[in-house]
């Protein structure tokens, strides 16, 4: 088994996950198997429980592990599907050792940081690798920050037990351009490697994240510095598409930097193409489209990192570039014309009573104006609310996560299920742990015959992600169906809506699941890519509409011309 350990110095957000990732890919496109583990010092047991404006979007994996964001990550540039045993959390290291104490397996021995915890993080470390020929390990943080030390003395001593041969470590740092003096500056790198080096690790790599290719000279000075060849002083330049930076390091050489010191002889040559192909695709758009991102974290993207991402796959693979525009859901409750600009509406996942009215108007909105909209979790059940209410004449229709006194609850919390997972009956209440009661991970789902979702997945068993407490009242049903509003997925047993859509419409779909998770740049998601296409198509009847609009005898209604 061999590691390849990514540290970062200086500051936080230098990107030392998409770096991981990156390196991953160009590891996968040498015909190697690779996996990952993030280590997060936070004494969290998971961001299940954190506000998206601490930490970013919480990522779900297959087998419902909430973790942190860099695994999404890692599943995009790679085909790793990532689990639980893919992230570790500080607070899930000392939880395993007290518990252990707890029950005397330590055998009455003091319970140290060394070796107790470290021992655990090792553990847990090998734990992750599986069946992988290389396991990438990704620190978070920043080298010298008090919360790090126990995985800093790990990973030292997993160096000291693997060998030289079998580890790698990558140190991610900054080298900034101070425009007034007209220099690349090096102090900061060699500042954050002396700090790695007194924790006793050597970094065998250095990435120097800067915004431009830093020149001959400049990587002299930081190997004289800071102990590394000149060859392993490596650009992480920035870039406008996050997908370029497998073929930077590429180019910069730093794979066959990885491969000579770990001494991997047996691989292939690299082929790249299809990434060259994604590249060129998003630098040479044929055309714009906007899509309005309504939710109530609309000032933090990484709120909604996986969503944006999966927008970009499917805008890029249909030639087209992506214009996001975030939109605070409180404005539109006051004005829903600020959504006039959009060719399309998505309406995201969320927990709270915060925005609410607002996303059930961007919905009301999207349906009486035959805008595209897509509605993932929060967003299908804000338009089936809506669509109770202003087609079904259910005035007072609610969800018991917002109103528990409502006297109408189409969406409520379902106290019973069968889990086809797990194989069981589960049970939650209102006063269950937020923690560990949603339905997270995979769930099937059957889709109905001859519907919009039929069409959008060419097939009827489909698996996805969930992340939620709340489910459509079945009790509603009938009456929302006789309406026009159509049940299109449900789980296999039928007792569980998945899947929203409405008649007579160019496109408008909720999702009780999370799509965004499954999506890859060279792979789009159905859905998404589906909601794309139908929002290129709105913009371009729209401007047709236009055109037409100049002719006094021509008369325009909806979408028939006549």
């Amino acid at each position: 088994m061999k590691y390849i350990i990514v540290t970062g110095g200086v500051l936080s957000a230098l990107g030392k996950g998409v770096a991981s990732a990156s390196i991953g890919t160009l590891l996968e496109a040498a015909g190697l198997k690779v996996s990952f583990i993030k280590l997060d010092p936070y004494l969290n047991v998971d961001p299940g429980t954190m506000n998206p404006f601490q930490h970013g979007e919480v990522y779900v994996t297959e087998d419902g592990a909430e973790t942190d964001l860099d695994l999404g990550h890692y599943e995009r540039f790679t085909s790793v599907i990532t689990s639980r045993k893919n992230n570790c959390t500080a607070g899930a290291v000392y939880y395993n050792v007290i518990r252990k104490e707890r029950k005397g397996e330590y055998l009455g021995k003091t319970v140290q940081l060394v070796p107790h915890v470290t021992d655990e993080i090792k553990q847990t470390i090998r734990t992750a690798a599986d069946a992988a020929e290389i396991l990438i390990v990704e620190l978070g943080g920043t080298v010298g920050d008090i919360e790090s030390l126990p995985f800093i003395e790990a990973l030292r001593q997993l160096r000291l037990e693997e060998g030289k041969k079998n580890t790698v470590f990558i140190h991610l740092t900054l080298v900034p351009y101070i425009k007034t003096a007209g220099e690349l500056k090096t102090k900061p790198t060699q500042h954050s490697v002396k700090q790695l080096l007194q924790h006793g690790i050597q970094p065998d790599i250095l990435l120097c994240r800067t915004d431009r290719f830093l020149p001959p000279e400049i990587k002299k000075k930081i190997a004289l510095f800071c102990n590394v060849d000149a060859d392993c002083v490596i650009t992480a330049k920035d870039v406008t598409n996050i997908y370029e930076i497998p073929l930077i390091f590429h180019r910069e050489g730093l794979d066959k930097k990885i491969f000579e010191l770990l001494g991997i002889t047996s691989h292939n040559k690299l082929d790249l193409s299809n990434w060259q192909k994604y590249i060129n695709s998003a630098k040479n758009p044929k055309d714009t489209i906007t899509i309005a991102v309504v939710g109530k974290y609309a000032s933090l993207t990484d709120s909604y990192k996986s969503l944006n991402e999966a927008l970009h796959h499917a805008a890029v693979n249909q030639n087209l570039q992506m214009n996001i525009m975030l939109v605070e859901a409180e404005k539109v409750e006051k004005d829903p014309s600020v959504l006039g600009g959009a060719h399309g509406i998505l309406v995201p996942g969320g927990f709270g009573k915060r925005g609410i009215d607002g996303k059930i108007a961007a919905a009301r909105y999207a349906r009486e104006n035959n805008v595209p909209y897509f509605g993932i979790c929060l967003g299908m059940q804000v338009a089936v609310i809506e669509f109770a209410r202003n087609v079904c004449k259910l005035h007072e229709a609610n969800s018991t996560e917002f109103d528990p006194q409502t006297k109408e609850p189409v969406i409520c919390l379902m106290t019973e299920w069968y889990d086809f997972r797990k194989n069981s009956v589960e049970k939650r209440n209102i006063n269950s742990d937020k923690g560990g009661t949603m339905r997270l991970g995979a769930y099937p789902c059957t889709i109905k015959k001859e519907s919009l979702a039929e069409k959008v997945y060419q097939q009827n068993l489909i698996h996805e992600r969930h992340r939620h407490r709340y489910e459509f009242n079945n009790t509603y049903r009938e009456i929302i169906e006789t309406h026009g509003m159509i049940i299109s997925g449900t789980s296999p047993d039928g007792l569980l809506v998945e899947i929203v859509e409405l008649k007579n419409h160019p496109f408008f779909i909720g999702c009780q699941f999370h799509p965004e998770f499954k999506s890859k740049p060279l792979k789009p998601h159905p859905l998404f890519f589906k909601f794309v296409e139908a929002a290129y198509q709105y913009k371009i009847t729209q401007k047709s509409l236009s055109h037409l609009q100049l002719f006094p005898t021509v008369a325009v209604t909806g979408w028939k011309v006549t």
